[in-house]
C-alpha cells in the first residue's frame, strides 16, 4: 500500500498498528443472527446500539428485583486455547452467570460478553460466541450486546480472554437465601457435568508438570475433552421449582467447592454435616486426585467434585423435587440436614 492509499484509508494507519476495524465489523455481522437466535420478550432493537435495551413491562413481573451477576471462564479459557477448541468455552460463561442469578431465586433474561483478544481471529470468535447464544439459549435468556476489544499490546496474537454479564429479575417475595433456611431442612446435592470452571490453575500445572497428554483416551472420550466439558445451565431445571415455592436456598458450587459455598447459603448459629460418599463423584475427579496427590478434605475445598449446585428444601418438598429433577434427567443426592449449631459463623463438615 502506497503513501497515498494510506491518506486515502485512515484505518490502514490503525491496522498496521494491530487493530483490524474490517474484521471487527465482519464478526458483527456473523454475531447478530446468533443473538437474534436467543430473542425473548422484552428485548427491544437489535445488535450495534450504543446499549442493549430491555423492557420490564413484558417480563411479568409484578414488582420486580433487578438480580446482576459477571464473571470469566478463568484459566480453562488456557485449556480451550491450548486444544484448539473454541465450541463450548462461550457456554461456560454464560453458565457462571445465570447460574450465580439462579443461586439468588433470580430469572436470567439478558446477557452481554466482552472479548478482548491480541488479533482478532473471525472464526474462532464466532465459534466462541456460537457458545455463548447456545448458552443463553438454554437459560433462556436473551443476548442482547457485547464488545470486541483487539488489543495487541496486552496480549499475544493467539490468545483472547472472555467476560461475562447477566442480568436477572425475580419477585420480591420469591428471593432465595439463609434467611429462608431453618433447622430440619433437607440439603440435596445436584449432579455436575463435570469440573465446570474451577480449579483449572492447578489442572494446567498437572498437565504441564507431568507433560500429561490431552489425547489421552479416558472413559469413552479423551482426556482433554472431558477437561473441557462445559458448565451445566440449571435454570429451567430449577426455576419452575423457586416458582412454586419449593427451594428455600440455592448455592452454586463454584471456586472453594461445597466447603466455601454451601455456608453462603446457611443462617448463623447453621451448620450442614456431609458424608463424603453420600454421591457419586465422576471418574474425572479420581484422575485427578491420583494426579495431584490432594487428600479428599482439600479435594472438597478446591472442586465440585461432582455437585454443581446444592438446594436446601423443606422436608415435605424433598421427594417431589428429587423426583422432578430425576424425570428432567439430572442426578441428584439428598447429602445432610441444616442443624443448629453453638457456633454463630454457618460452616459445613464432613464425616
Amino acid at each position: 500500500m502506497s503513501q497515498k492509499d494510506i491518506h486515502q484509508h485512515p484505518s490502514a494507519h490503525y491496522k498496521k498498528a494491530g487493530v483490524d476495524l474490517e474484521a471487527g465489523d465482519a464478526l458483527v455481522e456473523k454475531i447478530k443472527p446468533l443473538c437474534q437466535q436467543t430473542h425473548r420478550d422484552g428485548v427491544l432493537g437489535s445488535i450495534g446500539g450504543f446499549a442493549g435495551l430491555f423492557d420490564l413491562s413484558k417480563s411479568g413481573y409484578r414488582a420486580p428485583v433487578m438480580l446482576t451477576a459477571t464473571d470469566g471462564v478463568g484459566t480453562k479459557l488456557r485449556l480451550a486455547q491450548r486444544l484448539n477448541k473454541h465450541d463450548t468455552i462461550g457456554i461456560d460463561l454464560v453458565a457462571m452467570c445465570v447460574n450465580d442469578i439462579l443461586a439468588q431465586g433470580g430469572e436470567p433474561v439478558v446477557f452481554l460478553d466482552y472479548l478482548a483478544c491480541g488479533k482478532l481471529n473471525v472464526k474462532n470468535m464466532q465459534t466462541v460466541v456460537r457458545g455463548i447464544a447456545q448458552g443463553c439459549q438454554d437459560a433462556n435468556t436473551a443476548l442482547i450486546g457485547g464488545e470486541t476489544a483487539e488489543m495487541p499490546e496486552c496480549y499475544p496474537p493467539d490468545e483472547y480472554d472472555l467476560a461475562g454479564f447477566a442480568v436477572g429479575l425475580a419477585e420480591r417475595e420469591q428471593l432465595l437465601g439463609a434467611e429462608n433456611v431453618k433447622a430440619g431442612d433437607m440439603v440435596i446435592g445436584i449432579g455436575s457435568s463435570g469440573l465446570h470452571s474451577n480449579g483449572y490453575t492447578l489442572i494446567n500445572k498437572l498437565i504441564a508438570d507431568h507433560r500429561i497428554a490431552l489425547e489421552t483416551p479416558f472413559a469413552g472420550s479423551t482426556l482433554g475433552s472431558l477437561l473441557l466439558e462445559p458448565t451445566l445451565i440449571y435454570v429451567s431445571a430449577l426455576l419452575p421449582l423457586i416458582k412454586q415455592g419449593k427451594i428455600h436456598a440455592l448455592a452454586h458450587i463454584t471456586g472453594g467447592g461445597i466447603s466455601a459455598n454451601l455456608p453462603r447459603a446457611l443462617p448463623n448459629y447453621h451448620r450442614v454435616s456431609i458424608a463424603r460418599n453420600s454421591w457419586e463423584r465422576p471418574i474425572i475427579f479420581d484422575w485427578l486426585q491420583d494426579e495431584s496427590q490432594l487428600q479428599q478434605d482439600e479435594m472438597l475445598n478446591v472442586f465440585n467434585c461432582g455437585i454443581g449446585m446444592v438446594l436446601i428444601t423443606a422436608q415435605q418438598y424433598q421427594e417431589t423435587v428429587m423426583q422432578h429433577l430425576s424425570t428432567i434427567g439430572l442426578s441428584s443426592w439428598l447429602i445432610a440436614e441444616v442443624e443448629r449449631c453453638a457456633e454463630e459463623i454457618p460452616h459445613v463438615i464432613y464425616y
